[in-house]
């Protein structure tokens, strides 16, 4: 599939930027979604968007009347998102989702890691980029409550626990999915992590990240006092300084050094035993394309994608701004669909 960017937005932080802010996202309607509230067994919660059916095309074949449309309905295919840093389903990238799920006849949830859906979570745990724990109980839960085919998207840090995910479960992982896709996964998390921390990253996206960042961790911090050194996490100047106060110690690593090599998705790509899909940009401003895999791992499982363009997750599409995100799931879909 080809995955190309208008002549208006040349370079990476361009086509990251412009298409974040500004590019359109849906056809028609903006996708809706209902929420649901589901208990963890830590005793804590997460928070599942769902797209509406009341959303869904009338005169698609999944929604028509009668005991064999009913039929058809609860065998339909059921897409599931997991968002990147700080994202929610209200990121352009889930809405362009949303919407080409809806045009599919497709069933569609984004679940929300701990603390991204509007409210703070009850334990102090939080979430990162290694986090398959998190996915497997997710998929799990959501593959019980589904009869159809299940097929799941991680988008940059859920694409990296996605693909922890796969890694881990091996042929298991079978059971719970037909098929998974990572969009712009930081495969090695130590690349990623200097390069979002040197020259015009630091300057652009150091601080989009950190502005809601700290202030959850602050939130945390409130409910539960000790969990870490305040000061410490207000003089952090890049994530390398916040993940090493906050997130690695958190959830069980030494220090960042730690968390970035053991949650890094890269290096273990070939214990994947389903079909996977890992898409990365060559002009990504997160993640040098020095670092990317020169090949597919041996075994067949996994398949590389590494356009020339796109930016991180931008892929915006159109002849004159503010163009669209449409052509990112219509080619990842696309390869999805294939699977289900």
């Amino acid at each position: 599939m080809r995955l190309d960017a208008p002549w208006w937005l040349p370079g990476g932080h361009a086509q990251t930027i412009w298409p974040a802010l500004h590019a359109r996202s849906w056809t028609g309607t903006r996708p809706r979604f209902v929420r649901e509230r589901w208990d963890t067994p830590d005793g804590d919660f997460v928070d599942v968007d769902v797209l509406c059916e009341a959303a869904m095309p009338a005169q698609h074949p999944m929604t028509a009347s009668g005991g064999r449309a009913a039929a058809a309905r609860a065998l339909r295919p059921l897409l599931v998102l997991f968002h990147g840093l700080e994202g929610s389903s209200a990121s352009p990238y889930a809405l362009a989702f949303a919407d080409w799920a809806r045009a599919q006849g497709w069933r569609y949830a984004v679940p929300h890691f701990r603390g991204c859906s509007g409210e703070i979570n009850r334990a102090p745990r939080a979430y990162h980029s290694g986090d398959f724990e998190e996915i497997g109980w997710l998929l799990g839960r959501l593959r019980a409550g589904h009869d159809g085919p299940l097929l799941a998207v991680g988008i940059s840090l859920g694409g990296n626990a996605l693909l922890r995910w796969a890694e881990e479960a091996g042929a298991s992982a079978a059971a719970t999915v037909r098929a998974v896709a990572a969009v712009c996964a930081p495969l090695d998390l130590t690349a990623a992590g200097h390069a979002i921390g040197r020259g015009l990253n630091r300057l652009f996206y150091t601080p989009w990240f950190l502005r809601t960042m700290k202030p959850r961790a602050l939130e945390r911090l409130a409910r539960h006092p000790g969990l870490f050194d305040r000061e410490r996490l207000l003089a952090a100047r890049d994530l390398h300084d916040f993940d090493n106060v906050f997130t690695a110690p958190l959830h069980g690593f030494r220090d960042t050094d730690d968390y970035w090599r053991r949650a890094s998705s890269g290096p273990r790509l070939g214990e994947i035993r389903i079909p996977a899909l890992v898409l990365n940009p060559r002009n990504d401003p997160f993640l040098p394309a020095a670092h990317l895999p020169t090949r597919a791992p041996a075994g067949g499982h996994v398949t590389l994608w590494q356009p020339a363009h796109g930016g991180h997750v931008g892929f915006a599409r159109g002849r004159r701004p503010p163009g669209d995100v449409r052509q990112l799931p219509r080619a990842v879909g696309g390869w999805l669909r294939q699977h289900s």
